[in-house]
């Protein structure tokens, strides 16, 4: 494939990376700094994964592009969904749809980004597990065009998928990302290439921003960012650094769920030996996300009164109504009738049982998908496990002979998690990062002396291609 007169650009969205992680074990990004701009980022709320990277790519706030969260209630399907794949979710414009409109050649790939399924980019691949009828689970990728992951996958190797996500997720995730960008951009050459590390994500989260082993993990990623940086310089690329948000420590979480049940206004369902979440039938329930919860409530008259109950719950710090929403660009239909924000140091599990011995059966593994809220406590095994490799090991050998099995690993002690996010930054060194080697995309703000907001990013991506 012929290279393109026009400059390429790569994007790398290091996730969790902020002005106060920079120092003296990020050689690489500081080069990049040096050589070209660098300045923190007014976020979006809620601070979260999908809807910061809709924001990055459409240039509008939530209210407009409707990813209000990593997951939300459907209520035509009374069904909380999280870590929904589709970009047809995502409303509005994309930066990629922008630069066709002038460019109709214009290739764009699109790396492990979320909702990354059916986006009318040039290539794409990201993580999509097979569901055979018998129960498998059987972990693979998804590409555009088909045959692509295949291809990569058969030069660098298989993705390691359990280093993704789960107590076993780290850098090999992160660095298998930066190979397999490496092998996509020799491949197709692509004008804009959109790239995502998150290893930050994981031990942020497990230990917290505090904790000193931090300083190797922002070591870790800055190497396998450089290695990116490096050939994309060698390819004659410009190249964008940018976050989501920063993360911040925190001591506790709020069960919102178990307060409203509590008052009568969440039902469960009985199955089999547990308890499952029946939002359908509830008066009121939250889909918890980091610092923040979307509560639903099904009837009007009731919201003031679960508003009150609310109010007086330990940990809560602030409660947006439909006035509120309106003033952080949140109010989209998919929103909850009122929208939760923790105090710093506390962040929302989604548990509503009251018994653990009614916990459902997923509560104790890794299940994105099922649970009606994000899980922190994914990253951690179950402390109480005696031997936990061995388990895993007895695990996987009754599901390599057939049988149908449950990687119970996971605890439901919601107090290993000593990291969190989804409350704006009251700190920009603590917010999220922009960094880029060209520095001419960035003199338009300056000249109005701005502070660079992240709805901005799309509008900075588009100038790249067309000043």
């Amino acid at each position: 494939m012929s290279k393109s007169p026009i400059k390429p650009l790569v994007v790398i969205n290091v996730v969790g990376l902020t002005p106060s992680l920079l120092g003296e074990n990020t050689p690489n990004l500081n080069a990049l700094s040096n050589d070209g701009f660098i300045t923190p980022m007014t976020g979006v709320f809620p601070a979260v994964t999908a809807t910061a990277q809709a924001s990055m790519l459409t240039g509008l706030s939530p209210a407009k592009h409707g990813i209000v969260g990593n997951g939300w209630y459907f209520r035509d399907q009374a069904e909380v969904r999280f870590w929904l794949q589709s970009n047809h979710l995502v409303q509005g414009e994309k930066v990629w749809q922008k630069l066709k409109k002038n460019w109709p050649d214009f290739r764009c790939s699109k790396l492990f980004w979320s909702h990354n399924m059916y986006a009318d980019v040039t290539y794409s691949i990201t993580p999509r597990p097979h569901y055979p009828a018998d129960g498998r689970k059987v972990m693979g990728l998804y590409s555009e065009p088909a045959e692509l992951q295949q291809r990569i996958e058969r030069q660098i190797g298989p993705f390691p998928f359990f280093n993704f996500w789960g107590p076993a997720a780290d850098i090999r995730s992160s660095r298998w990302i930066v190979d397999c960008a490496l092998a996509e951009y020799k491949l197709n050459h692509p004008h804009l290439q959109l790239v995502y590390l998150p290893h930050l994500d994981y031990n942020l989260q497990r230990l917290g921003p505090n904790d000193p082993q931090i300083a190797s993990d922002v070591k870790l990623i800055d190497h396998e960012a450089g290695r990116l940086i490096d050939f994309a310089r060698g390819q004659g690329a410009e190249i964008i650094v940018v976050s989501e948000y920063g993360i911040r420590q925190v001591k506790q979480s709020i069960s919102v769920n178990r307060r409203l049940r509590e008052a009568g206004l969440l039902r469960v369902r009985e199955s089999l030996s547990w308890e499952l979440l029946d939002p359908g039938a509830s008066r009121a329930f939250s889909v918890s996300d980091h610092q923040i919860a979307h509560v639903y409530i099904k009837d009007t008259v009731d919201i003031r009164k679960v508003k009150t109950l609310l109010e007086n719950t330990p940990g809560v710090s602030q409660i947006l109504d439909s006035e509120g929403q309106k003033s952080l660009q949140i109010d989209h239909s998919r929103s909850g009738e009122l929208i939760l924000i923790s105090e710093p140091e506390c962040w929302f599990d989604y548990y509503y049982w009251l018994d653990d011995d009614k916990a459902p059966d997923f509560a104790r593994t890794v299940d994105i998908h099922r649970k009606p809220g994000y899980d922190p406590v994914e990253l951690f095994v179950d402390p109480e496990i005696r031997f936990p490799k061995l388990k895993v090991a007895k695990r996987l050998l009754q599901k390599k002979i057939g049988q149908r099995i449950l990687m119970d690993l996971i605890p439901l002690t919601s107090e290993l998690v000593k990291g969190s996010h989804g409350r704006l930054a009251d700190d920009p060194d603590n917010g999220p990062i922009f960094i880029t080697s060209n520095n001419k995309i960035i003199e338009q703000l300056n000249s109005k002396n701005e502070k660079l907001r992240m709805q901005q990013i799309s509008f900075l991506l588009q100038q790249h291609f067309t000043a």
